[in-house]
């Protein structure tokens, strides 16, 4: 009987527990939970960016903008009905030669229009030649290529800009970690400084500097939490997730494999041949080639071919509809149109699309010259920083192989404070300035990237 009992209770406290926490409420819990590495925070981004949506949104809209200048060479078909009711009836006035006037100058108003008509129209319309809408048809498919290469450039952004904000994540993270070890080792130093006061081989001055290494090292840790917290929802609002979102970042800063051209010529080549914000220009340059076209093209004529179905009535209020009679007309023809003064207009056109020509131009030879100097800046910053990599990577081990020789000297009694506080400084400068290497090397190697006009995403996200 008692297991029955506890049985019993058993599903139904299982039963309370599936109503207090349902499914869906456990799904929408861990969706909020984010364990990331710099790959998985880069997919999440692109999966949400924002900017990126606009960038495709503009880039469906050039799609649309095709579709519209398409139509300027395309049959254009419409239909009309018009049905008037007339108020008062029109008149037409005859000269009155048979009523025997002697007034030469006496006319006879006779009404010529019924109380009810009607027309229904098929109209046709289609251009057999005009160099505007060729011109338009072509520059389109150029923006559609620019809204392509601005996509490009998007998503290359949104990647570059997620990486520097999780490289900000971790730094701040592992400059945290510093202090921590730094204020560990003083608490042990304090530690150890009160055990020798208690012995009578430390003096009290010793204790109190122990003291304030400890207290001192506080304000920092409270400013470095603080910068975790800040880089933390930079980095989520960047992936274009909640705030309130649960994020560990499983990623580590380390020197992580990279091939860059040596030479700044062969770098400068590479970016000339990838970067989308230059092929945009590019673009730029053959859609402001059609605008001068098109601009030029209003000079020309325009031959148009069309057609018309017309149905049409007329009758009094004493006749039906169903006995009125429709009369059917059909017409065809040819039409040409072409301007012979428009006040310089077209000529005003024409110079204005030129100028424009020359402008956009004139900013892609001033893009490629900045590119070369941003490679060269680039590539100079990821040497530097992979060479202070190499310098302070020997310097960690030797300085903290000094630290434990001068703590062993002041546990021993042979060493002073003061030696134990500069060993302490120069191991905490030393992995600071390697943490700070391999930062300055990651984010170069992010701007290079951008500069190189690669996507920098992961493999399974490039093309």
């Amino acid at each position: 009987m008692n297991r029955f009992v506890l049985s019993l209770v058993s599903f139904v406290l299982l039963l309370i527990s599936f109503a207090l926490h349902p499914r869906g409420a456990t799904a929408a819990t861990d969706s909020s939970r984010y364990s990331l590495t710099l790959d998985d925070a880069v997919r999440l981004g692109l999966s949400k960016s924002r900017a990126l949506e606009l960038a495709r949104l503009d880039r469906e809209m050039a799609s649309g903008k095709i579709r519209e200048t398409w139509s300027e060479v395309l049959p254009q078909l419409t239909t009309s009905f018009t049905y008037t009711r007339t108020l008062k009836p029109s008149v037409l006035f005859f000269p009155d030669v048979f009523s025997g006037s002697p007034n030469p100058n006496s006319f006879i108003p006779l009404e010529i229009s019924a109380d009810n008509s009607a027309s229904a129209t098929l109209d046709l319309r289609q251009k057999l030649f005009d160099g505007s809408a060729i011109a338009g048809i072509r520059a389109a498919s150029v923006v559609r290529k620019i809204s392509d290469e601005s996509y490009r450039n998007t998503r290359s952004a949104v990647v570059a800009d997620i990486k520097q904000v999780y490289f900000d994540a971790l730094i701040s993270r592992d400059r945290l970690q510093l202090i921590r070890q730094s204020i560990e080792r003083w608490e042990l130093a304090q530690r150890d400084t009160r055990a020798m006061f208690r012995q009578g081989i430390a003096a009290d001055i010793d204790t109190l500097q122990a003291f304030l290494s400890v207290e001192n090292l506080r304000p920092d840790l409270i400013q470095a939490e603080n910068m975790v917290g800040i880089t933390m929802t930079k980095l989520k609002n960047a992936m274009g997730i909640p705030s309130e979102s649960d994020v560990t970042l499983t990623g580590r800063l380390e020197v992580l494999p990279s091939s860059y051209p040596a030479q700044i010529a062969e770098a400068s080549q590479e970016a000339l041949l990838s970067r989308p914000d230059l092929r945009q220009l590019e673009l730029q340059v053959e859609a402001e080639d059609q605008k001068v076209f098109s601009a030029r093209s209003e000079r020309f004529p325009v031959l148009s071919a069309f057609g018309q179905l017309q149905a049409q009535t007329a009758f009094n209020d004493d006749v039906s509809l169903a006995d009125s009679d429709w009369p059917v007309s059909a017409a065809v023809g040819l039409q040409v149109s072409m301007p012979i003064f428009t006040g310089f207009r077209i000529g005003a056109k024409v110079e204005q699309a030129r100028i424009s020509r020359l402008q956009v131009m004139t900013r892609l030879a001033d893009l490629k010259a900045n590119i070369r100097a941003e490679i060269e800046v680039r590539l100079s910053a990821f040497n530097e920083a992979r060479k202070r990599i190499e310098v302070q990577s020997k310097t960690i081990s030797v300085a903290e192989r000094s630290y434990r020789i001068s703590q062993l000297r002041f546990r021993e009694g042979i060493g002073s404070r003061l030696e134990l506080i500069d060993a302490e400084l120069q191991l905490n400068k030393a992995k600071t300035n390697y943490l700070q290497a391999v930062y300055d090397y990651l984010m170069a190697s992010v701007l290079l990237d951008r500069a190189l006009g690669r996507s920098g995403a992961p493999a399974e996200l490039k093309g």
